[in-house]
Protein backbone atom coordinates (compact mmCIF):
# COMPACT_ATOMS: atom_id res chain seq x y z
CA UNK A 1 0.00 0.00 0.00
CA UNK A 2 1.83 3.36 -1.22
CA UNK A 3 1.29 6.36 1.64
CA UNK A 4 1.22 10.04 0.14
CA UNK A 5 2.72 12.56 2.76
CA UNK A 6 4.58 15.49 2.99
CA UNK A 7 7.81 16.75 3.99
CA UNK A 8 9.82 19.47 4.71
CA UNK A 9 12.15 20.49 2.02
CA UNK A 10 14.15 23.62 4.11
CA UNK A 11 13.70 25.36 7.06
CA UNK A 12 12.24 29.04 6.08
CA UNK A 13 13.17 32.09 6.81
CA UNK A 14 9.97 34.35 7.56
CA UNK A 15 6.89 33.18 6.25
CA UNK A 16 6.92 30.04 3.94
CA UNK A 17 5.86 29.48 0.84
CA UNK A 18 4.62 26.17 -0.97
CA UNK A 19 7.87 25.61 -2.48
CA UNK A 20 8.78 24.62 0.87
CA UNK A 21 6.64 21.80 1.49
CA UNK A 22 7.45 18.68 -1.09
CA UNK A 23 4.38 15.78 -1.25
CA UNK A 24 6.24 12.39 -1.50
CA UNK A 25 5.34 8.86 -1.47
CA UNK A 26 6.47 5.88 -0.27
CA UNK A 27 5.34 1.90 -0.19
CA UNK A 28 4.30 1.08 3.19
CA UNK A 29 5.94 -2.09 4.95
CA UNK A 30 3.91 -4.82 6.80
CA UNK A 31 2.24 -4.20 10.26
CA UNK A 32 4.09 -4.89 12.82
CA UNK A 33 2.90 -6.60 16.09
CA UNK A 34 1.29 -3.61 17.70
CA UNK A 35 0.62 -1.40 14.61
CA UNK A 36 -2.08 0.27 13.03
CA UNK A 37 -3.12 1.43 9.47
CA UNK A 38 -4.82 4.47 9.68
CA UNK A 39 -6.77 5.97 6.56
CA UNK A 40 -6.89 9.57 7.11
CA UNK A 41 -10.14 11.46 6.88
CA UNK A 42 -9.44 14.91 8.16
CA UNK A 43 -6.08 16.74 8.74
CA UNK A 44 -5.40 19.46 10.94
CA UNK A 45 -3.22 22.30 10.90
CA UNK A 46 -1.80 25.16 13.25
CA UNK A 47 0.14 27.63 14.05
CA UNK A 48 2.52 25.56 16.66
CA UNK A 49 3.45 24.08 13.67
CA UNK A 50 5.62 27.13 12.25
CA UNK A 51 7.55 26.53 15.37
CA UNK A 52 8.75 23.18 14.38
CA UNK A 53 10.23 24.64 10.84
CA UNK A 54 12.82 26.33 12.48
CA UNK A 55 15.43 23.55 12.74
CA UNK A 56 15.66 24.55 16.37
CA UNK A 57 13.81 22.62 19.11
CA UNK A 58 10.84 24.66 21.14
CA UNK A 59 8.74 23.00 23.74
CA UNK A 60 8.60 20.29 21.05
CA UNK A 61 11.20 18.91 18.31
CA UNK A 62 11.76 20.50 15.00
CA UNK A 63 10.26 18.57 11.55
CA UNK A 64 13.23 17.24 9.91
CA UNK A 65 13.83 17.55 6.73
CA UNK A 66 13.00 15.18 4.12
CA UNK A 67 11.47 12.97 6.92
CA UNK A 68 7.25 13.13 6.82
CA UNK A 69 5.94 15.63 8.77
CA UNK A 70 3.28 15.40 11.29
CA UNK A 71 -0.14 17.04 12.68
CA UNK A 72 -3.19 15.76 14.14
CA UNK A 73 -5.41 13.84 12.10
CA UNK A 74 -8.80 11.84 12.54
CA UNK A 75 -8.97 8.55 10.75
CA UNK A 76 -10.61 5.06 10.32
CA UNK A 77 -8.62 2.00 11.15
CA UNK A 78 -8.46 -0.19 7.83
CA UNK A 79 -5.55 -2.58 9.52
CA UNK A 80 -4.67 -3.31 12.76
CA UNK A 81 -2.26 -6.02 14.98
CA UNK A 82 -3.01 -4.33 18.08
CA UNK A 83 -5.08 -6.06 20.23
CA UNK A 84 -7.26 -3.16 21.54
CA UNK A 85 -7.87 -1.28 18.33
CA UNK A 86 -10.20 -2.92 16.16
CA UNK A 87 -10.25 -2.12 12.39
CA UNK A 88 -13.07 0.36 11.41
CA UNK A 89 -12.90 2.17 14.45
CA UNK A 90 -12.69 6.17 14.09
CA UNK A 91 -9.33 7.16 16.04
CA UNK A 92 -7.58 10.37 16.29
CA UNK A 93 -3.72 10.65 16.18
CA UNK A 94 -0.50 13.07 14.85
CA UNK A 95 0.19 10.92 12.09
CA UNK A 96 -0.62 14.36 9.56
CA UNK A 97 0.01 15.45 6.63
CA UNK A 98 -0.28 12.13 4.87
CA UNK A 99 -3.04 10.28 3.59
CA UNK A 100 -2.24 6.48 5.05
CA UNK A 101 -0.44 6.42 8.31
CA UNK A 102 0.71 3.69 9.96
CA UNK A 103 1.62 4.06 13.94
CA UNK A 104 1.79 2.59 17.09
CA UNK A 105 -1.33 1.61 18.44
CA UNK A 106 -0.42 2.94 21.62
CA UNK A 107 -0.12 6.68 20.07
CA UNK A 108 -3.73 6.61 18.72
CA UNK A 109 -6.84 7.29 20.62
CA UNK A 110 -10.41 6.15 19.40
CA UNK A 111 -12.51 8.73 19.43
CA UNK A 112 -15.34 8.89 22.17
CA UNK A 113 -19.23 7.33 21.91
CA UNK A 114 -21.87 9.96 20.39
CA UNK A 115 -23.32 12.40 17.58
CA UNK A 116 -20.21 15.63 17.21
CA UNK A 117 -19.00 15.15 13.91
CA UNK A 118 -15.51 13.54 13.88
CA UNK A 119 -13.61 16.32 12.67
CA UNK A 120 -14.80 18.63 15.83
CA UNK A 121 -12.29 16.38 17.57
CA UNK A 122 -9.19 18.69 15.71
CA UNK A 123 -11.26 21.60 16.52
CA UNK A 124 -14.31 22.84 19.18
CA UNK A 125 -13.76 19.49 20.88
CA UNK A 126 -9.84 18.60 20.27
CA UNK A 127 -6.26 20.55 20.53
CA UNK A 128 -7.79 24.04 20.01
CA UNK A 129 -10.74 23.56 22.43
CA UNK A 130 -9.18 22.17 25.02
CA UNK A 131 -6.33 24.73 24.66
CA UNK A 132 -9.45 27.45 25.61
CA UNK A 133 -10.40 25.54 28.29
CA UNK A 134 -6.97 24.96 29.88
CA UNK A 135 -5.83 29.04 29.40
CA UNK A 136 -9.39 30.23 30.93
CA UNK A 137 -9.82 27.94 33.92
CA UNK A 138 -6.25 26.56 35.07
CA UNK A 139 -3.99 29.41 33.88
CA UNK A 140 -6.23 32.32 33.90
CA UNK A 141 -8.93 31.27 37.06
CA UNK A 142 -11.69 33.18 35.52
CA UNK A 143 -14.60 33.68 37.20
CA UNK A 144 -17.75 34.69 36.55
CA UNK A 145 -17.32 38.17 37.63
CA UNK A 146 -14.36 38.71 35.33
CA UNK A 147 -14.27 41.76 32.10
CA UNK A 148 -12.33 38.85 29.77
CA UNK A 149 -10.19 40.31 26.52
CA UNK A 150 -9.41 37.47 23.83
CA UNK A 151 -7.31 37.99 21.25
CA UNK A 152 -7.42 36.42 17.64
CA UNK A 153 -10.97 35.99 19.52
CA UNK A 154 -12.90 33.97 16.01
CA UNK A 155 -10.06 31.41 15.41
CA UNK A 156 -10.31 27.92 16.71
CA UNK A 157 -8.71 28.54 20.05
CA UNK A 158 -10.21 32.17 20.76
CA UNK A 159 -13.38 31.07 19.62
CA UNK A 160 -14.06 28.96 22.29
CA UNK A 161 -12.20 30.78 24.96
CA UNK A 162 -14.63 33.79 24.31
CA UNK A 163 -17.67 31.51 24.73
CA UNK A 164 -16.70 29.48 28.13
CA UNK A 165 -16.15 32.83 29.01
CA UNK A 166 -19.67 34.02 28.19
CA UNK A 167 -20.44 30.70 30.18
CA UNK A 168 -19.35 31.70 33.24
CA UNK A 169 -21.28 34.75 33.04
CA UNK A 170 -18.09 37.35 32.18
CA UNK A 171 -18.34 40.25 30.13
CA UNK A 172 -16.71 39.23 27.09
CA UNK A 173 -14.65 41.68 24.33
CA UNK A 174 -12.89 40.10 21.30
CA UNK A 175 -10.29 41.45 19.35
CA UNK A 176 -10.32 40.38 15.36
CA UNK A 177 -9.55 41.84 11.77
CA UNK A 178 -12.20 41.00 9.30
CA UNK A 179 -15.83 42.50 9.07
CA UNK A 180 -17.46 39.13 8.76
CA UNK A 181 -15.19 37.82 11.87
CA UNK A 182 -16.30 40.72 13.87
CA UNK A 183 -19.97 40.29 12.92
CA UNK A 184 -19.64 37.00 13.99
CA UNK A 185 -18.47 37.61 17.61
CA UNK A 186 -21.07 40.50 17.63
CA UNK A 187 -23.51 37.35 17.55
CA UNK A 188 -22.66 34.91 19.84
CA UNK A 189 -22.85 38.23 22.49
CA UNK A 190 -19.41 39.28 22.19
CA UNK A 191 -18.12 43.13 22.13
CA UNK A 192 -16.52 42.86 18.73
CA UNK A 193 -13.32 45.37 18.60
CA UNK A 194 -10.65 45.62 15.38
CA UNK A 195 -7.03 45.98 15.17
CA UNK A 196 -6.81 46.55 11.85
CA UNK A 197 -5.05 49.89 11.14
CA UNK A 198 -5.06 50.87 14.40
CA UNK A 199 -1.96 51.77 16.29
CA UNK A 200 -1.73 50.14 19.94
CA UNK A 201 -3.14 53.04 21.48
CA UNK A 202 -6.22 53.54 18.88
CA UNK A 203 -6.61 49.61 20.17
CA UNK A 204 -6.55 50.16 23.79
CA UNK A 205 -8.76 52.89 23.79
CA UNK A 206 -10.99 50.81 21.79
CA UNK A 207 -10.91 47.90 24.70
CA UNK A 208 -11.73 50.57 26.73
CA UNK A 209 -15.18 51.66 25.23
CA UNK A 210 -15.66 48.10 25.18
CA UNK A 211 -15.04 47.25 28.79
CA UNK A 212 -15.05 50.08 30.90
CA UNK A 213 -14.27 48.33 33.82
CA UNK A 214 -10.99 47.13 32.55
CA UNK A 215 -9.85 43.79 32.04
CA UNK A 216 -8.95 41.07 34.69
CA UNK A 217 -8.47 37.81 32.68
CA UNK A 218 -6.74 38.78 28.58
CA UNK A 219 -6.17 35.36 26.85
CA UNK A 220 -3.42 35.98 24.74
CA UNK A 221 -2.98 34.31 21.05
CA UNK A 222 -1.37 37.64 18.90
CA UNK A 223 1.09 39.63 21.15
CA UNK A 224 2.53 42.88 19.03
CA UNK A 225 0.20 45.93 19.40
CA UNK A 226 -2.84 43.27 21.20
CA UNK A 227 -0.41 42.28 23.94
CA UNK A 228 0.34 46.48 24.85
CA UNK A 229 -3.24 47.63 24.42
CA UNK A 230 -4.29 44.58 26.55
CA UNK A 231 -1.58 45.97 29.40
CA UNK A 232 -2.87 49.04 29.31
CA UNK A 233 -6.33 48.35 30.40
CA UNK A 234 -5.60 45.70 33.39
CA UNK A 235 -7.34 45.69 36.37
CA UNK A 236 -5.45 45.15 39.48
CA UNK A 237 -4.15 41.40 40.00
CA UNK A 238 -5.08 40.60 36.25
CA UNK A 239 -4.22 37.61 34.91
CA UNK A 240 -2.57 37.06 31.35
CA UNK A 241 -3.23 33.82 29.80
CA UNK A 242 -0.42 33.21 26.91
CA UNK A 243 -1.44 30.77 24.68
CA UNK A 244 0.56 32.24 21.76
CA UNK A 245 1.99 35.03 19.98
CA UNK A 246 1.29 34.31 15.92
CA UNK A 247 2.50 37.88 14.97
CA UNK A 248 5.74 36.94 15.43
CA UNK A 249 5.99 33.64 14.42
CA UNK A 250 7.05 34.27 10.73
CA UNK A 251 9.64 37.09 12.24
CA UNK A 252 13.24 37.30 10.86
CA UNK A 253 14.32 39.10 14.10
CA UNK A 254 12.55 39.12 17.64
CA UNK A 255 10.59 42.19 17.89
CA UNK A 256 10.53 44.54 20.44
CA UNK A 257 8.92 43.79 23.38
CA UNK A 258 5.51 45.95 24.62
CA UNK A 259 6.61 49.33 26.05
CA UNK A 260 4.61 49.33 29.00
CA UNK A 261 5.20 45.61 30.74
CA UNK A 262 5.94 47.41 33.85
CA UNK A 263 1.94 47.53 33.81
CA UNK A 264 2.27 43.93 35.29
CA UNK A 265 3.85 45.70 38.33
CA UNK A 266 1.62 48.62 38.54
CA UNK A 267 -1.44 46.10 38.59
CA UNK A 268 0.19 43.80 40.14
CA UNK A 269 -0.65 41.36 37.44
CA UNK A 270 0.46 37.79 36.65
CA UNK A 271 1.54 36.20 33.24
CA UNK A 272 1.68 33.19 32.32
CA UNK A 273 2.48 30.70 29.30
CA UNK A 274 1.21 27.50 28.97
CA UNK A 275 1.42 24.12 26.60
CA UNK A 276 -1.88 22.42 26.66
CA UNK A 277 0.17 19.06 25.99
CA UNK A 278 1.28 19.69 29.87
CA UNK A 279 -2.48 19.74 31.04
CA UNK A 280 -3.98 16.67 29.19
CA UNK A 281 -4.71 14.34 32.01
CA UNK A 282 -7.47 17.36 32.45
CA UNK A 283 -8.92 16.51 28.74
CA UNK A 284 -11.97 14.50 30.11
CA UNK A 285 -12.89 17.16 32.38
CA UNK A 286 -12.60 19.52 29.71
CA UNK A 287 -14.79 16.81 27.45
CA UNK A 288 -17.64 16.12 30.40
CA UNK A 289 -18.01 20.32 30.86
CA UNK A 290 -17.70 20.96 26.68
CA UNK A 291 -19.59 17.99 24.93
CA UNK A 292 -22.92 18.82 26.27
CA UNK A 293 -22.66 22.64 24.89
CA UNK A 294 -22.11 21.59 21.91
CA UNK A 295 -24.16 19.25 21.48
CA UNK A 296 -26.77 21.36 22.40
CA UNK A 297 -26.05 24.19 20.65
CA UNK A 298 -24.89 26.59 23.59
CA UNK A 299 -21.75 26.29 21.68
CA UNK A 300 -21.44 27.11 17.95
CA UNK A 301 -17.87 26.53 16.43
CA UNK A 302 -16.82 27.71 12.89
CA UNK A 303 -14.70 25.54 10.16
CA UNK A 304 -12.71 26.32 6.87
CA UNK A 305 -12.07 23.11 5.26
CA UNK A 306 -9.96 22.56 2.41
CA UNK A 307 -10.21 19.30 0.02
CA UNK A 308 -7.38 17.01 -1.01
CA UNK A 309 -3.97 16.43 0.27
CA UNK A 310 -2.76 18.89 -2.18
CA UNK A 311 -4.13 21.78 -0.26
CA UNK A 312 -2.58 21.32 3.29
CA UNK A 313 0.48 24.31 2.44
CA UNK A 314 -2.15 26.55 1.03
CA UNK A 315 -4.13 25.42 4.17
CA UNK A 316 -1.75 25.90 6.68
CA UNK A 317 -0.67 29.30 4.88
CA UNK A 318 -3.58 30.90 5.31
CA UNK A 319 -3.46 30.57 9.33
CA UNK A 320 -0.72 33.29 8.62
CA UNK A 321 -2.84 35.81 6.14
CA UNK A 322 -6.28 35.41 8.98
CA UNK A 323 -7.81 33.58 5.78
CA UNK A 324 -9.70 30.96 8.47
CA UNK A 325 -12.72 31.41 10.42
CA UNK A 326 -12.56 29.45 13.10
CA UNK A 327 -10.89 25.86 12.77
CA UNK A 328 -8.73 25.16 9.61
CA UNK A 329 -9.10 21.46 8.33
CA UNK A 330 -8.23 19.63 5.59
CA UNK A 331 -10.81 16.83 4.18
CA UNK A 332 -9.36 13.94 2.71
Amino acid sequence: MISRFYTLTTYPAGLPDLSTFALESAELPELEEGEVRIQNRWLSVDPYMRGRMTGMRTYIAPFELGKPMEGGAIGEVIASRHPDIKEGQRVSHMGGWRDIAQLLGESVTPLPEGDAPEQAYLGVLGMPGMTAWTGLNLIAECKPSDNVLVSAASGAVGSLAVQLAKAKGCHVVGIAGAAHKLAWLESIGVEPVTYQDRTAQELSDAIKLASPNGIDVYFENVGGICLEAALAQLNEGARIAVCGMIEGYNAEAPAPGPRNLSQLVVRKARMQGFIVADHWASYRYFLNEVTPQVADGRIVYQETIKEGLESTPEAFLALFSGANTGKMLVKL
